[in-house]
């Protein structure tokens, strides 16, 4: 696990000199060496920050060229089928100086060529290779966006980053926020891809490869795997087995996925929550191992959000070596200060802070910790999936009537839904739900923070997104189509973001067997009746589980991995908040609608409405813009 960056057609300046200025922004991502490539002739510069996982020499040292010198890459992650790579290349004439998979990736792109290759590799991934014959620059990003990477035009010349802060070391950087992806931040409380919070970098979407050709001025860009693709080839090709083969199924994937993720030149071990998914992953790991894995866990000592026991009692059966930390409010508010430099850009689901905190932990003892995310998507677990299958009931209703119905209760006094407390927002959004066309527009209301955000972004409005696009309303049943569109949006943008950036905070690198693309191909071909059963989603994974760990350790209803917002913002974390969203603060700098913002702090305060999930996306952007930019 390293952090990349690189810069294509500067002129008149050091190469290496700017590469290395841009990795020095990204320590965190890569403590144990550094090192810069530069052809100044041709106006190429590659940068490298490493954490050594594989091959702790300095024959795994990156930048690194091919054997044949044709190649040059800097690259972020692991392939983790290296090795069988290796030895289907070594017959062909390939020979390795160490054992690094950086050096069989370029062997590959010299046998196979860079497509070809990339569909070989099993792992995590942020390739950039520099053609020095047809003196062109590639950019990779794995199939399901596990690693990140940046890129766009910095004062002409092309650049990009796993992280924004390299961007950002370049002269002529313009920071101009794009207000286009502030509104979808306020939907989401993350900034889909392709956008970034500035108007002129962009993030490679998922399974895409970019190559910027010599005399090009746009990069083109092409998908190599795509998950609309292998959903509808799932459906297409539904698994012909019973549930058990299934599990069977699954049961072996999911062996050789997390055998694979186990290779390592350092400590390792595991996150574990006690649910479903940690718990499979963790149980597997220790079926694979001839000693206790270490696992780690963190808890709260408010019973809402304390998962810690359930932990435990799945370590004490599974016998692995368990550490757990209990953490004080005040461990978790040091976390606040610390999320607008690791994030880079706004970023505000309130479960960063846990994550840090876990990651933190485990990096005390190793370098590498395997996740179980990836389980909710790949397997219905979101319980909002139940709840969203009442479309069905709603839809037989004619929208004519569903509107009329919407435009009376609209017509209700606001104060008539301010009296029924903090449930009186979510019964008006609910009720605005009525009107809803489509499953697409109602899913994607449901799942918004803010309903309307050009209400309280001041000049703006919502690109498309994966979301939106119309080619990605699949002919298939209702909670195929919410996975799908949660792989595509929530899983990377989401999910992966906020374990990729609590992580490389602390130099851990995460590893996510369930989304070995293996897997996810194999998740795409069980009927929905596979997984749901009872009112009760991931039911194939379940039955793996349920192989090596007791049902009752496991069973009980989802927690989440959230913290107490709501008590923090009205006390802990109050002056910090009035001095963030302060409505003449707000009206200089001109993003938000200052009013809206105070209503909202206002109604919470006196307990009218319970705002604070909208208030920790505003503070959370107040907070990035007073860290991002400059007064």
């Amino acid at each position: 696990m390293c952090g990349i960056a690189g810069i294509l057609g500067y002129e008149n300046a050091s190469g290496e000199s700017l590469a290395r200025s841009m990795t020095d922004r990204i320590p965190h991502r890569g403590p144990d060496d550094a090192d810069a490539w530069a052809d100044d002739d041709a106006g190429i510069a590659l940068g490298h920050r490493r954490l050594s996982i594989l091959d702790l020499s300095p024959l795994g040292r990156q930048p690194m060229h091919s054997a044949c010198g044709r190649f040059v890459t800097v690259y972020n992650g692991e392939v983790y089928n290296f090795a069988e790579i290796k030895r289907e290349l070594e017959p062909l004439g390939h020979a390795f100086k160490g054992g690094s998979d950086t050096e069989v990736i370029l062997a590959a792109v010299r046998q196979w060529g860079l497509r070809k290759a990339v569909t070989r590799f099993v792992g995590m991934f942020a390739i950039a290779l520099w053609d020095r014959q047809e003196r062109s620059l590639s950019l990779v990003r794995d199939r399901l966006g596990i690693k990140p990477l940046f890129y766009g035009r910095v004062n002409g010349a092309f650049a990009f980053a796993s992280e924004l802060k390299p961007l950002k070391a370049l002269p002529g950087f313009d920071n101009h926020v794009n207000r286009e992806a502030l509104s979808l931040y306020f939907r989401h409380n993350y900034i889909p891809a392709p956008y970034s919070i500035y108007s002129n970098i962009w993030k490679l979407e998922p399974g895409t490869i970019l190559t910027l050709r010599a005399g090009q001025s746009e990069p083109e860009l092409e998908q190599y795997w795509s998950a609309r693709d292998v959903w509808i080839s799932g459906a297409a090709a539904p698994f012909p087995g019973d549930a058990k083969q299934a599990a069977d199924e699954l049961e072996r994937l999911l062996q050789d996925a997390v055998s694979l993720r186990m290779v390592a030149d350092v400590p390792l071990g595991a996150f574990l929550s006690g649910g479903i998914d940690s718990s499979t992953v963790v149980a597997l790991m220790q079926s694979l191992s001839s000693r206790p894995v270490k696992t780690f866990c963190i808890g709260f000592h408010e019973k809402g959000y304390n998962e810690a026991e359930h932990a435990k009692a799945v370590a004490a059966h599974l016998g692995t070596d368990h550490t757990e930390l209990y953490l004080t409010p005040r461990e978790m508010l040091d976390v606040v200060p610390l999320i607008p430099h690791f994030w880079d850009e706004p970023f505000s689901d309130s479960s960063q802070i846990p994550t840090y905190c876990v990651s933190k932990l485990a990096r005390q003892n190793v370098t590498v910790s395997l996740s179980g995310d990836g389980g909710d998507e790949l397997f219905a677990g979101y319980q909002r999936y139940f709840w969203m299958n009442g479309w069905n009931t709603l839809s037989r209703v004619p929208l004519a009537v569903r509107k009329g119905m919407r435009s009376l209760l609209r017509r209700l006094p606001r104060g008539s839904f301010d009296l029924l407390g903090s449930v009186g927002p979510k019964i008006r959004w609910r009720l605005d739900m009525l009107g809803m066309a489509d499953f697409s527009e109602f899913y994607r209301f449901f799942i918004s923070h803010q309903k309307h955000p050009e209400d309280i972004v001041l000049g703006g409005a919502e690109p498309p997104t994966a979301l939106t696009r119309p080619d990605n309303r699949l002919d298939t049943d209702l909670f195929r189509q919410m996975m799908f569109w949660d792989l595509v949006s929530y899983l990377p943008d989401d999910i992966l973001t906020k374990v990729d950036r609590a992580s490389m905070a602390v130099s851990l690198e995460a590893r996510v067997p369930l989304l070995d693309h293996r897997v996810v191909e194999f998740a795409s071909r069980l009927p929905t009746a596979m997984n749901v059963r009872g009112g009760q989603g991931k039911c194939v994974l379940r039955d793996v589980l349920y192989r090596y760990v007791p049902q009752n350790l496991v069973e009980r209803p989802k927690v989440g991995f959230g913290v107490p917002i709501e008590h923090w913002l009205k006390n802990e974390l109050r002056d910090w908040c009035e001095s963030l969203i302060g409505e003449r603060r707000l009206r200089e700098e001109g993003y938000l609608d200052s009013k809206m913002v105070r209503r909202m702090w206002d109604e919470y305060l006196s307990g009218q409405a319970n705002w604070h999930y909208y208030l920790w996306d505003v503070l959370m952007f107040q907070a990035w813009l007073e860290h991002n930019i400059a007064p």
